[in-house]
């Protein structure tokens, strides 16, 4: 494992799925990794698993749609580390569908607090530890949705994830003069629990999805966590406001 003086990263939504795997790679590439999320027990059981293979790893819990507990558990890190070195706002989810006639309020607000009130949340927390940090960045999650604005009644996810794209742009602009890079990624169809459902009852469906991808197959977790290593490597100090598409070609279509 290499060292990186100690090196901080936090992840969001970071007890499974691809969340873990970015934890999991950036700890092996020598940062100390903050894993987030709401289910505390897995959260214990991913820092186990981290700390077997080397990985100076600790779970810390809240959800990062509740403004406060985001400031108040972020700031804690910071003041704890003394730094944040790389923050990646993993968080989100599609949050159900909706078409927008029926669409509730409710439903509204909480598909845009997942995916882009969390982001807001996290990064004003993390601003100034992140100007603590070595080659500091934020790395945030989009989604093809952003640009396709989703499929039926995936209308409020792609328009979060819309949001998150201005954002990362935004933010970018706003932090350039500290050093701190903000670049997003958008995966494409990546095999993930996520998809769990239809690919233990369907998964001839499942398996087809990969004829929409120009390079013939669904994405896997490592497929992200190396760019997002990449992104918050130093090695990308030059890159900021970028969103990296990472489909197999998905995006243009077959």
């Amino acid at each position: 494992m290499n060292e990186l003086n100690g090196k901080v990263a936090l992840i969001t939504g970071a007890t499974g799925g691809i969340g873990f795997e970015v934890a999991k790679r950036l700890g092996l590439d020598g940062f100390k990794v903050v894993l987030n999320g709401i289910q505390d027990d897995k959260g214990a059981e991913r820092v186990k698993e981290l700390t077997a293979l080397g990985i100076t790893a600790e779970y810390c819990g809240f959800d990062v749609t509740n403004e406060e507990a985001v400031t108040t558990n972020i700031t804690k890190i910071g003041e704890k580390y003394g730094r944040i070195d790389t923050l990646v706002n993993n968080a989100g989810g599609l949050g159900g569908r909706s078409r927008f006639e029926v669409m509730t309020t409710e439903f509204y607000k909480k598909v845009m607090a997942l995916n882009l009130d969390s982001v807001f949340f996290a990064s004003r927390a993390a601003i100034p530890f992140l100007k603590k940090g070595e080659h500091p960045s934020i790395i945030n999650f989009t989604s093809n949705a952003a640009w396709n604005a989703g499929g039926p009644g995936a209308g409020i996810y792609g328009t979060s994830k819309a949001g998150v794209h201005a954002i990362t742009r935004a933010l970018a602009k706003d932090l350039a003069e500290y050093g701190i890079r903000v670049n997003a990624v958008s995966p494409g169809t990546i095999d993930t629990p996520f998809h769990k459902q239809i690919k233990s009852t369907k998964p001839e469906v499942f398996a087809s999805w990969a004829n929409n991808i120009w390079l013939g197959r669904l994405g896997q977790p490592t497929d992200v966590s190396g760019v997002v290593a990449f992104l918050a490597s130093k090695d990308a100090s030059f890159m900021t406001a970028e969103t990296i598409q990472i489909g197999g070609g998905q995006a243009l279509g077959i």
